[in-house]
């Protein structure tokens, strides 16, 4: 009889480096949504910042700069999501590219 070597496949993850890497494709983006409320009245998200952020400090600074009221949500899903009153998308986006907390490309807006 002749004897066979097989040898089973097993999984492979052919983006592991890419991960490792920190390649641009790869990393979290941060999502920046409106909600409609009552009426006229909108309701602004800013979801996905890095841990080591302090979300406190950040919303410190964008109420006072936009002059509007705000708070730290924590989601079981999405993690620790900032809420302002508003119509705030673009001023978030700004506030944060100037700041250098988040590069423009990682930022994506979402709304109507």
């Amino acid at each position: 009889m002749v004897e066979l070597e097989v040898q089973i496949p097993t999984a492979f993850d052919p983006f592991t480096e890419a991960k490792d890497s920190g390649a641009p494709g790869v990393k979290e983006y941060v999502h920046i949504r409106i909600q409609q409320r009552n009426g006229k009245k909108k309701l602004t998200t800013v979801q996905g910042l890095p841990k080591e952020f302090s979300y406190e400090k950040i919303l410190k600074a964008v109420k006072k700069e936009f002059c509007c009221n705000g708070n730290v949500v924590h989601d079981k899903e999405l993690g620790e999501v900032i809420q302002l009153q508003g119509d705030q998308r673009k001023n978030v986006q700004s506030f944060l590219v100037n700041a250098d907390l988040v590069k423009k490309e990682y930022i994506k807006i979402h709304g109507f």
